[in-house]
């Protein structure tokens, strides 16, 4: 077991890492008709909007709040009067809020995708085994939700931040003693989304990295009705 964690939550992250970014690196220079979402709305726009809209704001909130979590240091939301176990009722219920949102989204999605035969017949497999493991990670997310009322002081979360902190210092050993004693949902949670950083740059996922900020400073366009 000690072995399987520090593959998993020791070694794993960097070589997730690696793929991830030279990965995407590769496909931008080699493979740029390639790099799009792929939308699916010109074959079928019922219920579309809709989904995609609770999707992403869902999985934007997500997001954010795993980075604000687990990434930001302790220090500062005790400077903010914030203590763990504040931190992880707040977790709790925002997660739980924008989980719901994005839950119910990607089922919309998930069924377009898997039972409208034309929008079937143009997604790739990846296409379908991404929706599905983005599926699964918010299923357990949702689920260590319920598990962390077993434990309202805020002993997991901080063995979990602490876990980032170390692999982001680059103290793989020290990080797996942090998360080798929490419940194995949490660890499968985890794992699940190291993977997805692994199948990132062979997915339409890779149209994150352009997102257009660029149109929050852009002119506004000009447009005159044809008299």
């Amino acid at each position: 077991m000690e072995f399987i964690n520090t593959l998993l939550f020791g070694i794993y992250p960097y070589v997730a890492t690696s793929i991830f970014l030279i990965g995407s690196l590769i496909r931008y220079d080699r493979e740029q008709y390639t790099w799009k979402t792929g939308s699916s709305q010109m074959l079928s726009s019922k219920n579309f909007r809709l989904a995609s809209i609770l999707f992403h704001v869902g999985i934007i909130a997500i997001l954010l709040g795993h980075f604000a979590g687990l990434v930001v240091p302790a220090e500062i939301w005790y400077a903010l009067g914030i203590s763990l176990p504040t931190k992880q009722i707040i977790a709790m219920g925002v997660g739980g809020f924008f989980g719901v949102l994005c839950f119910v989204g990607l089922t919309m999605l998930i069924q377009r995708r898997l039972f409208d035969p034309r929008i079937k017949a143009t997604s790739s497999a990846m296409d379908i085994v991404i929706l599905l493991l983005i599926y699964l990670q918010l299923i357990l997310g949702m689920i260590t939700i319920v598990i962390s009322f077993d434990h309202m002081d805020g002993s997991v979360m901080a063995k979990l931040m602490n876990w980032t902190r170390h692999i982001l210092t680059f103290r793989p050993l020290e990080a797996v003693e942090y998360i080798s004693s929490v419940h194995w949902i949490y660890k499968a949670h985890v794992a699940l989304g190291i993977t997805l950083f692994v199948l990132f740059p062979f997915s339409r996922l890779v149209h994150i990295w352009s997102v257009p900020v660029q149109y929050v400073r852009r002119s506004y366009q000009v447009v005159r009705k044809k008299i």
